[in-house]
């Protein structure tokens, strides 16, 4: 940390300068959204099968009364024993979101490909209450191109990139008054930021989210319950 320690007076003109950037940002953030918005629609044509601890459950259920679906696409696959850290990271603010959300015609749903039972005790452990289902058995997660059947290049985040078998994303569906279902949008990887409230905070602080050093990003989250207080 190299920072200049200034007079009052200079630290309210530099922060005047940087308030200017952080409003062009807001007005720029506000222009994507509105586009995002305005994006063309596709037609979901299966009603998809998913399975969870109380049952079955098609597509057109998660919307739960709804007309706005968000679904995250959690990253747990068949013979995993524990969630990803990362996914983990960004579920930990579900509950509280989805109350929020539920407000605006909303409803969230999260979706992996293992078999429910194989999560279950996972989510159990981490203490969260949102609708986790179980994709196993459909096409679901490689229509939305998230699992693949094996690691390497694939088709994920819009191009042609190198994965694992599993990667995280976001995709949004809305279902109209005669019960069709539309694709509306989806995002990945770093699409998926402005999502967590942590990072946000983090961007704030003078050091801020400090992973230029580790081996890789995210190396230092730990499922909520590993963390050891200092």
């Amino acid at each position: 940390m190299n920072n200049k320690v200034v007079s009052p007076d200079e630290w309210l003109q530099a922060r005047q300068v940087l308030l200017e950037q952080e409003k062009a940002l807001t007005r720029l953030r506000d222009d994507v959204a509105e586009a995002r918005r305005a994006m063309p629609w596709t037609r979901v044509e299966t009603d998809y099968l998913f399975q969870g601890p109380e049952g079955p459950c098609r597509m057109s259920d998660l919307f739960a009364g709804k007309s706005q679906l968000i679904t995250y696409h959690f990253m747990f696959g068949p013979d995993w024993q524990e969630g990803c850290k990362s996914c983990s990271f960004w579920a930990d603010q579900y509950d509280t979101i989805n109350l929020h959300i539920g407000q605006r015609d909303v409803a969230l749903a999260v979706i992996s490909s293992a078999p429910w039972q194989n999560f279950m005790p996972f989510k159990q452990r981490m203490g969260w209450d949102f609708n986790w289902v179980s994709a196993a058995g459909t096409s679901f997660n490689q229509d939305f191109h998230v699992t693949f059947n094996a690691a390497g290049v694939n088709d994920y985040n819009y191009q042609m990139t190198g994965t694992g078998e599993e990667m995280p994303g976001l995709s949004v569906f809305y279902r109209d008054a005669d019960g069709n279902v539309f694709h509306t949008y989806s995002c990945y990887a770093r699409g998926l930021d402005p999502l967590n409230a942590t990072y946000q905070m983090l961007d704030l602080v003078p050091r801020g989210r400090d992973e230029m050093a580790l081996d890789y990003p995210m190396a230092w989250v730990r499922l909520h319950d590993q963390y050891t207080t200092d």
